[in-house]
């Protein structure tokens, strides 16, 4: 069981660094510079929407990415626009702007397109149904403390 859970470990990080390449290959192919892969996830997982940062970082999961320095840096570059929110002064709004919707959009296309390319392999609606199941029960078995112990219990 070690093996393959260890493995499972390391495909998850794997792929996620596969995706990041995926997106950053698109942003080359059409020439955007002022914005690396992770922001473009960012604008992605934003879309149409107007949301604070907190419920930014809860809705994605930016591998070593600092959400605050990049949501600075796309407001500079004009990809967001930052708010204070009206009904709690610490607190900012962040939506995309005209900039930041076109790389949504593209990455949108891109997914739809490669989602689409999936028809023609052996993956198939229901196995990555049951796969997306396996990864949230993972996902939960490790967001409860008291299930993944502590390194003092394993020695």
């Amino acid at each position: 069981m070690k093996a393959a859970y260890l493995e499972t470990i390391s495909l998850i990080e794997r792929l996620h660094r596969q995706c990041l390449e995926v997106v950053k290959s698109e942003l080359d192919r059409v020439g955007v510079r002022d914005l690396n892969n992770v922001q473009a996830l960012i604008l992605f997982n934003i879309g149409e929407e107007e949301l604070t940062v907190g419920e930014l970082t809860q809705r994605g999961y930016y591998l070593g990415s600092n959400v605050s320095y990049n949501v600075k840096k796309m407001v500079e570059n004009e990809y967001l626009i930052q708010e204070r929110s009206p009904h709690d002064r610490r607190s900012f709004h962040v939506r995309a702007a005209e900039k930041g919707l076109e790389i949504s959009r593209r990455l949108d296309a891109l997914f739809q397109a490669q989602s689409t390319k999936l028809d023609d392999t052996q993956l198939s609606r229901e196995s990555l149904g049951e796969t997306n199941n396996i990864l949230r029960q993972l996902g939960q078995f490790w967001s409860t403390p008291q299930r993944y112990g502590n390194l003092s219990s394993a020695a």
